[in-house]
């Protein structure tokens, strides 16, 4: 199975320039190819990752990928997927958010040494207006770009001509890489196909009719109940550890659906068809089991946070199944409960029926009183059955949480002040 069979197995591959020359070419030598993102954010959430996997199985398959931060085209702002304009940054917000991604890029695809990163400020800070204009504006027809879908679909909002020259700058960074690394594929999401046809027909009227270049998306990545993949209550899950904690990162991947996982395997890790097949079959089988589920999120979690983050989500997981929660450190709280119902107390002692009400754990003390008696309250992992119980902050997780549990599932966490 060669590289674009193998994508084609897991479903990666939604549109192609030139599917059968891109073929013949992959057969013939080992290309060049790349792939951008812009510095929008000072991290990468899951969605930004789906592309840049791909680079790394087309490096495992002996060619040579360019991961591309957009410190140029990250400035000016890509339409695609947009109703309405992007509100610019600051140039120092920009290149932080460049140094960020970079770090990111260099953690995740630095141990492949066939991983080239570029910044396209780079070549096109020196790039005057007129030379702009000249020498790439009056190859592109208006026309043809009007048509373009990410463009057409913002005419009846409105697009600014900033945002409208996005594509001729996207084009350029292919132009740039073909001319100077012999770079023939770009990637990208299914909402890039305009950018990246813009860049072939560029490199067509700059370098020939018979420049060997291509282009390639990937699917929408939608999930089996339709909504969007990669959401959650929280919001995006991100992949820089302080937006989103490596515990609940594993989690997001546990927690999948069963009709979801064996694709997200595809996609998301490196195992084989047979792999991944012998999974397919445990969902089928013993779906209870989720161990489909277990060996994504460690492949995942691994690839992206390392072995260690898998071995401390795993530890995590198995104190709270187990509810043997004084066995979690400090920072092991902050991490297993982040997306609880959270409020802040003092740090004096407080009465069991008064810290219930504080955290909004029941409507009423009557209520508090009832779930007491009843044994539904537990207190940092300890039942508490009496009513004139004083809860001291103090004495656990260093005088920094009290973490209250109504019944088998429902959690509260109280933050000390």
């Amino acid at each position: 199975m060669d590289i674009l069979e193998d994508l084609q197995w897991r479903g990666a591959i939604n549109q192609e320039t030139d599917a059968e020359g891109l073929a013949k070419e992959i057969a013939d030598h080992k290309i060049a190819l790349y792939c951008g993102t812009d510095p929008t954010g000072d991290s990468m959430h899951i969605g930004h990752l789906i592309p840049f996997m791909i680079l790394e199985r087309f490096a495992r398959y002996g060619h040579h990928p360019y991961i591309l931060i957009g410190g140029a085209t990250g400035s000016i702002g890509d339409p695609s997927g947009r109703k309405s304009e992007r509100q610019l940054q600051t140039m120092e917000q920009v290149h932080y958010n460049e140094v960020a991604l970079t770090k990111q890029m260099k953690k995740l695809f630095g141990r492949n040494s066939d991983i080239t990163i570029v910044n396209n400020y780079d070549w096109t800070k020196d790039v005057s207006l007129l030379d702009f204009l000249r020498d790439y504006g009056k190859l592109f027809n208006v026309n043809t770009m009007l048509a373009k879908d990410v463009v057409a679909s913002r005419l009846d909002q409105g697009i600014s001509f900033t945002e409208f020259t996005y594509q001729i700058l996207q084009a350029f960074d292919f132009y740039h890489l073909y001319k100077n690394h012999h770079v023939q594929l770009e990637i990208g999401g299914s909402d890039q196909w305009g950018n990246i046809t813009a860049g072939t027909d560029l490199i067509h009227r700059l370098a020939g009719p018979d420049a060997k270049v291509f282009g390639l998306t990937i699917p929408l990545m939608v999930k089996a109940d339709g909504t969007k993949f990669g959401k959650t209550a929280g919001g995006a899950v991100w992949l820089d550890p302080e937006k989103t904690s490596t515990y609940e990162f594993y989690q997001f991947w546990f927690n999948q659906d069963d009709r979801d996982v064996i694709k997200y395997l595809k996609y998301f890790t490196f195992l084989d068809k047979d792999q991944i097949d012998a999974l397919a079959e445990k969902v089928k089988a013993e779906p209870w089991k989720r161990e489909a589920q277990k060996v994504l999120a460690e492949q995942v979690t691994e690839f992206v946070h390392g072995k260690e983050a898998v071995e401390n989500a795993e530890r995590i997981s198995a104190i709270l199944f187990k509810g043997d929660i004084q066995k979690l450190s400090t920072a092991e709280v902050a991490q297993a409960f982040n997306g609880v119902p959270t409020s802040e107390i003092s740090n004096t002692p407080i009465n069991i029926v008064d810290l219930i009400m504080e955290l909004g754990v029941d409507k009423s003390k009557r209520q508090a009183r009832e779930d007491v008696t009843n044994g539904a309250i537990t207190v940092n992992g300890v039942k508490v059955t009496d009513v004139e119980t004083e809860i001291n902050p103090a004495d656990n997780f260093d005088g920094k949480y009290v973490i209250v549990r109504r019944g088998k599932k429902k959690h509260f966490l109280a933050k000390v002040k």
